[in-house]
Formats: structure tokens, C-alpha cells, sequence
């Protein structure tokens, strides 16, 4: 299983995007600065995911959200959709 989520950042409300096969571990990675694109924006808060049986899948999505150019489409997917 494979899931793509959005993180928020509590220091500037960022977001960030990505994809894994392991989400728990991931956010521990977050969190503790092991994620150079990550680190200046600590903590993370995982705001919404996204399950996939596939890798391929999972980035393919992972891709299209991160196409999204404005931050209300974003917000738009997060305020309708699978909440963790």
C-alpha cells in the first residue's frame, strides 16, 4: 500500500506533498529534520491522505497535486476529502 499526503507546516502553514509506502516512519523523518525540502518549516502535521496499491499510482497523483498551481485547489481537495 502506498499513500500520498499533505503535510502542514504549524511554523508558516505550508504545505508539502509527497508519496510513501510507509507514513508513520515518513512523518518521523519530517519531524525530525531529515527531510532536506522539510526542515526549515518544522513541525509538520499530516492534514490529508490518499491510498494507492500501486508506487506508480501513488506518485502519478502525487504529481497531479503538486501541478496545481493555486493554493486553494489544495485546500479544496483537503476540505472535501479523506481526512486522516
Amino acid at each position: 500500500m502506498y499513500r500520498v499526503y499533505i503535510l502542514q507546516s504549524l511554523k508558516n502553514n505550508r504545505y508539502y506533498i509527497g508519496s510513501t509506502h510507509d507514513l508513520e516512519q515518513r512523518m518521523r523523518y519530517h519531524n525530525a529534520g531529515r527531510v532536506l525540502s522539510t526542515r526549515a518549516y518544522l513541525p509538520w502535521k499530516l492534514i490529508y491522505s490518499e491510498d494507492f496499491l500501486t508506487k506508480e499510482e501513488a506518485f502519478s497523483r502525487e504529481l497531479q497535486i503538486k501541478s496545481w498551481k493555486k493554493r486553494t485547489a489544495i485546500e479544496k481537495l483537503i476540505n472535501k476529502g479523506a481526512i486522516v
